[in-house]
């Protein structure tokens, strides 16, 4: 079963985002709803979502709208067909029968819903249908939380099931989990249950809305969103809706909402999209805004506080979360009160749900992993409250290690190729990760068919090691750094330059340092979430590692063959730099130049590193030869870089920029424009550039208002414009 097309029939906050997702994939959409109108209202809703449903404003123009009325035959040229109406058994019924009219025959059908029978919304319809009709549980947001319920009926062919979880996994990058048809599935009923555990505590008054949230956040191995933020974003509507579903089917107090929930409801107090719901935020005079938070027993909003809890307190250094979660449910304070009251029932039951929901305790890990952001599944959550289970190394490469420090390891991925994974805080980038980048280029040219550069923690680098830097700064210490900027710019041109393919597998923060590796790879594998930028001017300097020089080097490759306007390719790529812009995705970051149209993208982050190594073997496999050195880049001389001095002061005049970044801005020009005693176009070496960037970065370290930068970086994670 091919699927090449798809139709999204409800253009809501779920059908749109979801179209959307499919458009990311390169998968054309047709999104309907019960009046053309509407359709388009729901598409220009989803296009203001933050964080953005699409990877770059290319994505929409593969959607289409239309209504029910008018379009729904369209529906036959769909391959696979979403109901993402409202969650209503008549009205979700209703519709599936003019699909069923309407459909090819052999068309794959599926619904959203969060927990409504998929038997039930078959009924009376065709034997086609049934054959190939089988619930799709997207998570909100649908291009970031990795979960897929697939939800199969008796009468789903098995070849159906297939088809979807393959689609969903490859190019959907889904982590797709087969749930049975019960209430709500695996994720919202054990979900659910947690937090209607969680909300008597509340409404009574013995922990207040950010109590919970702080032990129920990280300290627990979970979002920072944690319990109450999350519900905001999910809607309480929503939590009533499917409150009321488990409660038909269960009978007990277990399913019952607080009378305060009941009150928010009737007063629209339903979270993000109303504006207010546990948390709301106020704008304050000044136009600063200050979020407030809801007192239950009044339903009135007041001041945020900061919890203070023992045991929070005592466990924020600690990094091993199986450690962490025993040390809070043991404590005796309010959080471990509160977690040997809410967290061990909540574990108890799912353990005795299990069967009746799950084909296996495993997918139950994966569906709270994967849908809710949990660190640990509720059986690993038990494991560890045991002491038991193996250490918590999902992050970690598999594979055998060959050598390692403190920064970096080398690992044999097998079949011939070697890794570099970073593991250091953030995966930033020091001496050690440097280190070992050159001894896995020499040991993958000794030994080895393909060197990879990856790893499975969320981020593949946040950059250079910024303390080090700092204090090496202010010690002085200018020859020490030196060394260590010529050491990193020759480590990455022994990853371009490698007797054997080099592929670097970037996911998540790829920045500063971590993309200048990745652009010295002979290819990139690139996740789809790779947020991937050159940032160093926001902490006073400029690529110095060979990332200024390889923009240089791809405007002019870009341009065309006799072209002699040199502006307009490095301008781009100028401000690229200049303005340190970071990919909002893969795709993006192809549009920004960060990768290359050789480059690749992989949608499940997941198979990441086995793209990559299956990219590397193919590079083998096409007879791979080094590519020849740059000994003639073309560069602009001094006609560019005065127009990009011109460009600079304009944008200074403007207040688009500060003073000092308008001395930055001139040192990345005079890079750019091959130095500063160029009197016209000319060519230079790619070492020649390496030693300009290096010039600039050091003399803008020597600088009192870089230091501030950085110190400003390091105390609070943000850019200072000074």
């Amino acid at each position: 079963m091919v699927i090449r097309s798809v139709a999204v029939l409800g253009a809501g906050t779920m059908g749109a985002q979801i179209a959307a997702h499919f458009a990311n994939a390169g998968v054309p959409a047709l999104l309907l709803d019960v009046t053309a109108d509407a359709a388009r209202q729901g598409l220009e809703r989803a296009r203001k979502l933050k964080p953005d449903p699409s990877f770059t404003s290319e994505t929409w123009k593969l959607i289409a709208t239309g209504s029910f009325d008018d379009d729904l035959k369209r529906i036959a040229e769909s391959d696979w067909i979403i109901e993402a109406v409202v969650e209503r058994l008549d009205v979700k019924r209703s519709l599936l029968e003019k699909v069923d009219a309407a459909r090819r025959p052999g068309s794959i059908v599926t619904t959203n819903t969060s927990g409504i029978s998929i038997a039930a919304l078959a009924e009376g319809r065709s034997d086609d249908f049934r054959k190939h009709w089988l619930g799709t549980h997207f998570f909100n947001p649908p291009r970031y939380l990795h979960l897929l319920e697939v939800i199969p009926t008796s009468h789903t062919l098995p070849a159906v099931v297939q088809a979807v979880s393959h689609f969903a996994d490859h190019r959907l990058g889904k982590g797709v989990v087969v749930a049975k048809d019960s209430p709500s599935f695996i994720g919202n009923h054990i979900g659910l249950y947690a937090f209607l555990r969680i909300l008597p505590k509340v409404a009574s008054g013995e922990y207040t809305v950010e109590e919970v949230d702080a032990i129920t956040g990280p300290a627990l191995g979970r979002p920072k969103s944690a319990t109450f933020r999350t519900m905001d974003i999910a809607g309480l509507d929503i939590l009533a809706h499917v409150v009321a579903n488990m409660r038909e089917k269960f009978a007990g107090d277990a399913w019952e909402l607080p009378a305060f929930v009941t009150r928010m409801l009737e007063t629209g107090a339903i979270g993000e999209k109303a504006g207010r719901g546990f948390y709301k935020r106020e704008k304050q005079a000044g136009g600063e805004s200050q979020i407030l938070t809801l007192d239950p027993a009044t339903l009135e909003y007041r001041p945020r506080e900061q919890p203070r809890i023992p045991s929070l307190d005592k466990t924020a250094g600690v990094t091993d979360v199986r450690e962490r979660v025993r040390t809070i449910v043991n404590a005796d304070d309010k959080a471990g009160r509160f977690l040997r009251d809410t967290l061990l029932p909540t574990l108890e039951y799912t353990r005795s749900v299990t069967p009746s929901i799950a084909h296996s305790p495993d997918d139950v890990d994966r569906v709270m992993r994967w849908g809710f952001g949990w660190e640990l599944g509720p059986f690993e959550l038990m494991e560890a409250l045991k002491g038991e289970g193996a250490p918590h190394v999902r992050d970690k490469v598999r594979g055998t290690v060959v050598r390692r420090n403190a920064g970096a390891s080398l690992v044999d991925l097998g079949d011939g190729v070697l890794c570099v994974e970073f593991h250091s805080k953030m995966n930033i980038v020091g001496s050690d990760t440097i280190e070992m980048l050159q001894t896995g280029v020499r040991e993958a040219s000794k030994g080895f068919a393909a060197l990879v550069i990856g790893n499975e923690a969320p981020n593949f680098s946040a950059g250079a090691n910024l303390m080090l830097v700092l204090l090496e700064a202010q010690n002085e210490n200018w020859e020490d750094i030196e060394a260590t900027i010529r050491a990193f710019q020759q480590a990455n041109l022994a990853l371009r330059y490698a007797a054997v393919p080099v592929i670097a597998a970037p996911a998540g923060l790829t920045l500063g340092g971590g993309c200048e590796i990745a652009m010295h790879a002979d290819r990139i594998q690139a996740a789809a979430e790779t947020y991937m930028g050159l940032v160093e001017v926001g902490v006073g300097v400029i690529p110095a590692a060979g990332g200024t020089k390889e923009m240089v080097a791809r405007a002019a490759e870009a341009m065309a063959p006799g072209e002699t306007d040199y502006l307009p390719s490095i301008q781009r790529a100028f401000e690229t730099v200049g303005f340190g812009k970071v990919s909002s995705s893969a795709p993006d970051a192809q549009r920004l130049g960060y990768l290359r149209p050789t480059d690749s993208i992989t949608m499940n982050r997941e198979r990441l590193l086995d793209d990559a190594k299956a990219r590397a073997l193919q590079r083998v496999s096409d007879g791979y030869q080094p590519p020849a050195p740059r000994t003639a880049i073309r560069v602009g001389g001094e006609t560019v870089l005065a127009a990009l001095k011109l460009g600079i002061h304009l944008a200074w005049r403007a207040g688009r920029i500060s003073d000092y970044d308008a001395v930055i801005g001139r040192k990345l020009a005079t890079v750019m424009a091959g130095g500063a005693e160029l009197p016209h176009p000319a060519t230079v070496t790619e070492q020649e550039l390496l030693d300009l960037e290096r010039e600039a970065f050091l003399s803008l370290l020597g600088e009192p208002k870089t230091l501030e930068r950085i110190q400003h970086t390091l105390k609070t994670g943000k850019t200072l414009r000074n």
